[in-house]
């Protein structure tokens, strides 16, 4: 039995792009610098084996098990790797432990934003 699709409003996607764009463009140049010089220092070499690592990851685990997966999360996963190749010393480990402590509370955190917004939403009328 087929399910009627809802129709999302067009302001929806908009709002959602606007969002988008208007982050990456806040903070973006700040993730691009923690990624390459933050975390250990990244080679024109290694930025390829970290990146060829990081989508060879994606692409197993999204298509292979149909499990989403953060390319933020992959790719410092993957030059993470990359510098400890190098010795495990020459990736900075402080930088390493804040990045997984954002990465615990951005599902909770986000949560929590998405139930507030709905509630105000809600409350409004909408």
């Amino acid at each position: 039995m087929k399910e009627k699709i809802k129709h999302i409003p067009d302001w929806v996607p908009l709002v959602c792009y606007t969002a988008i764009g208007l982050g990456t463009m806040m903070g973006g140049w700040r993730i691009v610098k923690t990624m390459g010089t933050k975390i250990t220092k990244v080679t024109p070499l290694e930025g390829v084996a970290a990146e060829t690592a990081g989508a060879i990851t994606l692409y197993g685990v999204s298509q292979g098990l149909g499990v989403p997966v953060s390319t933020t999360h992959t790719i410092t996963g993957s030059i993470i790797g990359v510098g400890m190749t190098k010795r495990l010393s020459a990736v900075r480990w402080g930088v390493t432990v804040n990045l997984l402590w954002a990465w615990i509370l951005t599902i909770p955190v986000s949560g929590l934003v998405g139930a507030g917004t709905y509630l105000i939403m809600h409350a409004l009328g909408y």
